[in-house]
């Protein structure tokens, strides 16, 4: 049975207290190409999954606590972030698919997607320990909003924030995640240390949330791609084709807390001036961690043929560096807002609209471009985060890859080396 999400208002929550004031870093659009970074493809007007009409975003962030780990107290460095494929005044469903490159992580509700190819429910995504919470919380929203609800199989996804975060201590609550439906809106989207890409690292530096749009100069249909990066690493990571990783080796993480004792440190990591921090817990695995990528398009696409999209993503991923190692969880969704109708119509025969195969081309070529933009934005946006025991995830040095850009312009650009 296909179901309408729910239509009636509610109040929205005032969360402020929970986000850290300072975090300035949460507001910032990256632009890569301000960098000298030549990406591909045309962007939408707000380079955002929410180009695609209707399309919105919420986040909320809980940054909280300094020093040592006490489980159930802190440090916190978490959150939970929304996409809702309709918005939140009308929710009818969406035509739907998804694919796993490589399933070391979760995504609930995806066996009836793969079922009916239809999502009927927001999306959102929050760290590996809260998904159990953050599934709830969709369904009471969703319970709260609509008299005539039975029930749901919501989507929620999850990454791993536990080198940053007190991911044991279960910080993530249902309010948190009525925050982030309820907030969740169109244009612009907060990148970088927010919602649940708070606590994430990407290819050994600071990640989380990114997205990026492109729009199809041929049909004028838009490709919308958001990130919760958390994946992959650092001699593997490339930018324009050119092995930034390997490139720089520093910075790299560190403590930046001397009052931390070595049982509460990880091996090989120094202090963040160098020093040796004589830790003694296990290194954290090179490649360890997950990604998730949500694709959004309002071209009239039926299922099977958003599958095909969905899995190009994962060559957006590798352009960047992305390997699909064994202990990365790499779980993707995409979904059509085309067909609003068909999607959510329960009884009726209904028609449909359907972008014939031969005309997907490039739209599979925009998937690529805006997934890998995406996940370079979300470092981008990112700035250097302490969390547990004084570990320090360093950000992207930005005037290191404008260097870099600037040394390979010749080979990298259109018409170099002519």
């Amino acid at each position: 049975m296909t179901r309408r999400l729910p239509m009636v208002a509610t109040t929205v929550l005032a969360l402020a207290t929970l986000v850290s004031p300072g975090d300035a870093h949460a507001q910032k659009i990256p632009d890569a190409r301000a960098l000298g970074v030549p990406l591909e493809g045309r962007p939408g007007p707000n380079n955002a999954i929410t180009d695609v009409p209707g399309v919105e975003v919420g986040h909320v962030t809980i940054i909280r606590g300094e020093g040592e780990l006490v489980v159930g107290e802190g440090p916190v460095r978490t959150g939970v972030t929304a996409i809702l494929p309709r918005g939140r005044a009308a929710g009818d469903s969406a035509f739907a698919a998804w694919f796993s490159l490589n399933g070391n992580g979760e995504m609930t509700g995806t066996t009836w997607i793969e079922e009916s190819g239809i999502l009927e429910s927001p999306v959102l995504i929050t760290n590996t320990h809260s998904v159990g919470v953050v599934r709830d919380a969709v369904i009471d929203w969703m319970r709260r909003r609509d008299p005539s609800f039975l029930w749901a199989l919501p989507v929620v996804a999850e990454t791993y924030d536990g080198n940053l975060n007190d991911i044991n201590g279960f910080h993530v609550k249902p309010e948190h995640v009525f925050g982030a439906l309820d907030g969740a809106r169109p244009g612009p989207v907060q990148q970088g240390a927010v919602g649940g890409g708070t606590g994430m690292r990407c290819h050994g530096f600071k990640g989380g949330i990114g997205t990026a749009s492109r729009v199809d100069p041929t049909t004028g249909y838009t490709i919308g791609v958001l990130v919760q990066c958390n994946q992959g690493a650092r001699a593997d990571l490339r930018i324009a084709g050119i092995p930034v990783g390997r490139m720089m080796p520093e910075p790299a993480a560190c403590y930046a807390d001397r009052a931390i004792p070595s049982s509460s440190r990880r091996a090989s990591v120094p202090f963040c001036d160098g020093a040796d921090a004589d830790g003694i817990l296990d290194e954290v695995p090179e490649g360890a961690g997950s990604i998730i990528i949500v694709l959004a398009t309002d071209a009239p696409l039926l299922p099977t043929q958003i599958e095909r999209l969905v899995t190009r993503t994962a060559l957006g991923l590798a352009r960047i560096g992305g390997m699909g190692y064994n202990g990365s969880g790499d779980i993707f969704l995409g979904f059509s807002t085309g067909n609003r109708r068909a999607a959510a119509e329960r009884s009726q025969l209904v028609g449909l609209e359907m972008l014939p195969n031969d005309g997907i081309n490039g739209l599979i070529s925009l998937t690529v471009h805006a997934t890998e933009e995406a996940i370079l934005n979300a470092m981008l946006a990112a700035e250097t985060m302490t969390g547990i025991n004084g570990y320090t995830i360093p950000a992207l040095p930005q005037d290191s890859l404008i260097k870099i850009m600037e040394r390979a312009g010749p080979v990298i650009r259109p018409g170099g080396l002519n």
